[in-house]
């Protein structure tokens, strides 16, 4: 198989190059030469957002093609039609963020979407990037454009900061502040899984939207960090605490406490979705210990320091916050 990776150097994108890789395929990337590409993997380079970047694409032929933009959908789209003649699939790794917000728990691949455009060339919100980027897809594939609308990613290379941010403070030790419920379910997907799926899908022939995450419940709040400590083999005491409290003291999830959200409808709504269609399709999660180790792992061969994408913001709570909530003060009090 003929893959080629509109991107491929940097977490999703390196996973599927790792994979179609570990699987014998012929993998060519094609980027902006900021990151080099796995070892094996021939480069294109190109900068598809400026005038003639998409030259180096002018010419070769593909079995599948696999982009994980999430910039202007216009991108896709000159992409897609410059490849639809040349390449039988194109696998585009979208996110659950198209579908109309608040997403119901339960959800499944026919739920109302966002309004989008497959023209949109500037700056777009996230969900209208996503489904544009969809929809350009369709416009050049048609039923061979697979759209894998993942939830949260984790796993080694991730260059958000969600996982590694939690492995980095639980590494440092002492009390730490945990949201709870410990119980609380948590619904994601290795990047690595991730990629072994889109490449089986693409061998099969698959096209239209799949869920793409764990079954809800996959793991809770508390396994995950327990998992922390574990691997890290920190002295870390985890000092479960009630939402309420958390958010009492100004302290803003997902951005401040990766991963976490509150019980409640936004919580449901990505913790929740409905997967059987992937599942049905061959989707297989391994479980968190093994992403956990394996991240906690990549990030010691970094000295515990991972790359940051510039176009996301930094997350996690600052330490002095963090110590306040845990003495039972109000980091708001004051005007603090």
């Amino acid at each position: 198989m003929r893959i080629l990776l509109l991107g491929g150097t940097e977490f999703v994108g390196r996973a599927v190059a790792d994979e179609a890789l570990g699987r014998g395929w012929e993998v060519t990337a094609f980027h902006r030469g900021r990151h080099a590409a796995p070892p094996g993997v021939a480069t294109l380079l190109g900068d598809r957002t400026a005038e003639g970047g998409l030259a180096a694409l002018d010419r070769g032929e593909w079995d599948v093609v696999v982009d994980t933009w999430s910039g202007a959908p216009s991108a896709v789209r000159d992409a897609g039609r410059l490849l639809a003649g040349r390449a039988t699939s194109y696998a585009y790794v979208s996110s659950r963020s198209v579908y109309a917000y608040p997403p119901p728990a339960g959800l499944t691949e026919d739920g109302p979407l966002v309004d989008a455009s497959p023209d949109d060339g500037g700056e777009v919100e996230y969900a209208q990037a996503k489904r544009g980027g969809e929809l350009a897809a369709l416009e050049a594939f048609g039923e061979r454009a697979l759209l894998l609308r993942a939830g949260l990613i984790l796993g080694p290379g991730e260059n958000i900061g969600r996982l590694p941010w939690w492995l980095g403070r639980i590494a440092r030790g002492g009390d730490v502040l945990a949201p709870g419920p410990r119980e609380l379910g948590l619904q994601y997907i290795d990047a690595r899984d991730l990629a072994a799926w889109t490449l089986d899908a693409a061998v099969k022939g698959l096209g239209g939207p799949y869920n793409l995450v764990s079954p809800p419940g996959h793991t809770t709040m508390g396994e995950l960090l327990e998992t922390c400590v574990r691997v890290t083999g920190s002295d870390a005491e985890l000092r479960w605490t009630d939402p309420e409290t958390i958010l009492a003291a100004g302290i803003e999830p997902w951005m401040e406490l990766p991963v976490w959200l509150p019980p409640g409808e936004v919580h449901d709504g990505m913790h929740g979705g409905d997967v059987s269609k992937a599942l049905a399709a061959g989707l297989r999660c391994r479980p968190v210990g093994e992403t956990v180790a394996d991240t906690w792992t990549w990030l010691r061969t970094l000295g515990g320091t991972a790359p940051q994408r510039p176009d996301r913001p930094t997350l996690g709570l600052d330490p002095e916050k963090e110590a306040k909530v845990l003495r039972g003060e109000n980091p708001n009090a004051g005007g603090a």
